[in-house]
């Protein structure tokens, strides 16, 4: 079932939106070679109870953990852990805020210390793929238009679209309908509405667009072994065009 927000809804979820994005700017003041992502999940945790909020992510379908945090060729879904990053990887940190019942989501790539070329370029494609994807979240579009801008964009450079995640609707619960691919046909798909509030969250590839998961069952790789970065935001569809709750 698909839930219409209230501008009041809304609202709230950009407060959400607003404290998520704070919590990110301090994150990429903490990536650098040597720390672990143990240590930016409870700095995520800990920085979020401070402020009111409680990390959405802990407890969901028995998740422990307050982040995902995927290196190199982990699509999503990484488990924190002790290890140090090391110079030149590339890390995705995903997390979700509630702030009094309302909800906001954003994962975002960073680079640790001095990345390759190759890292670079995959990182700036899955950005603009992001907002390609969020031009296309108007009133009377579709689902698909979404899809087939992000898909067509980094297709065309080489990269592959990941098709067995996608982004979805948000609001009291962090998954709900509709699904979001970041793939697929112009004019295809369910029609946006004013009210909805989505997320657009596209994983790219260097290599294949397939996956292969862990043995921990929430871990996602690429098939190849290749790096993958992602960048997502949660956007509400207003009658002024997309509005993005999750601005850095």
């Amino acid at each position: 079932m698909i839930t219409l927000k209230s501008n009041r809804e809304i609202q709230s979820m950009h407060e959400a939106g607003k404290l998520l994005a704070a919590c990110h700017r301090e994150v990429a003041k903490l990536i650098k070679p040597g720390i672990s992502t143990s240590a930016i999940d409870r700095f995520v945790e800990t920085y979020l109870k401070k402020h009111g909020a409680i990390p959405e992510q802990i407890g969901y379908n028995g998740y422990q953990y307050a982040t995902c945090a995927s290196v190199n060729d982990e699509i999503c879904h990484g488990y924190p852990r002790k290890e140090p990053l090391a110079n030149g990887d590339i890390v995705t940190i995903d997390f979700v805020v509630n702030l009094n019942g309302s909800l906001a989501d954003s994962a975002w790539t960073y680079a640790v210390g001095d990345i390759s070329d190759e890292a670079k370029g995959l990182m700036d494609v899955t950005l603009e793929c992001l907002y390609k994807g969020i031009e296309q979240a108007q009133i009377g579009n579709r689902i698909g238009d979404i899809g087939h801008a992000i898909q067509t964009y980094a297709e065309a450079r080489g990269y592959g679209v990941v098709r067995e995640f996608t982004g979805h609707g948000i609001g009291p619960r962090i998954h709900e309908e509709p699904q979001i691919p970041h793939f697929g046909s112009p004019g295809k798909g369910l029609r946006l509405k004013e009210g909805m509030v989505i997320t657009i969250e596209p994983m790219i590839n260097v290599g294949v667009w397939e996956s292969k998961m862990d043995a921990n069952g929430w871990t996602a790789r690429t098939a190849d072994g290749k790096l993958s970065a992602q960048y997502e935001h949660t956007i509400a569809i207003t009658k002024d065009g997309p509005l993005i709750l999750t601005m850095q």
